[in-house]
């Protein structure tokens, strides 16, 4: 079983911080996933009619980000984080991107709440994953980019096993060896605040959203929180 940990550093560094791990295991790729896409097509409903917008940059939510990405070395208006993007491109374009039933699920949670969100196929994970500062040795190889070999920077925060780094920037952007797919079986899913204090219900909220759209198309799932108040 995968363990995921976050170090004491990066609490120290961010004491609001609250992740939700979400697991799906006998996840079944291939089926149709109804409210999947029906939870898509809401929100592109709500965007076409006005009623609803994608959080921004000058949200709290997002704005509490930027401000982490400043404090490791990344500039958050070209490297951004996860829903930050997410939210610009389905604000852009009208749509979100159609992935796979997996991904669709978490993006659509993501955007909804505000929320940065990722996942990792556990079949291709080695060992346990860790958060913390990265010491500028490691090695990441972008999602859709199976021949780049990046370093992160010293001091930048990520997700890594023990071979390799899964997630840059904390929330930009996954590695390739974990991404997951429709034949993914095994899959942990992160939600994150800054602030669980103020977000720490919404966040909850969230993950319980995206058991539900797992559930029908899994044998089990399940849901547990990192961070100072994650037993709160």
């Amino acid at each position: 079983m995968t363990v995921f940990r976050i170090a004491p550093a990066v609490t120290d560094a961010f004491p609001g911080t609250l992740i939700a791990v979400v697991t799906a295991t006998g996840l079944r790729g291939h089926e149709p996933w109804p409210a999947t896409t029906a939870a898509l097509q809401e929100l592109e409903r709500q965007l076409a009619d006005g009623t609803w917008q994608p959080a921004d940059e000058s949200d709290p939510r997002i704005e509490a980000w930027h401000t982490a990405y400043r404090s490791f070395g990344t500039n958050p208006r070209r490297i951004r984080p996860s829903v930050d993007a997410l939210g610009r491109r389905l604000a852009k374009k009208g749509a979100l991107p159609r992935i796979n039933p997996a991904v669709d699920s978490y993006n659509a949670v993501s955007v909804r709440h505000g929320l940065p969100a990722g996942a990792f196929d556990l079949d291709h994970v080695t060992g346990d994953v860790e958060i913390r500062h990265a010491d500028g040795s490691e090695t990441f190889t972008p999602l859709g980019e199976p021949d780049t070999v990046e370093n992160p920077r010293p001091g930048e925060i990520i997700y890594t096993d023990t071979t390799d780094v899964l997630t840059r920037h904390w929330n930009h952007r996954d590695a390739h060896r974990t991404r997951v797919t429709q034949d993914s079986t095994r899959v942990a899913f992160a939600l994150e605040t800054l602030h669980a204090t103020r977000d720490g219900e919404l966040l909850r909220t969230a993950a319980g959203e995206l058991r539900e759209l797992l559930a029908p198309h899994s044998e089990r799932t399940t849901v547990h929180y990192l961070g100072p108040d994650a037993g709160v």
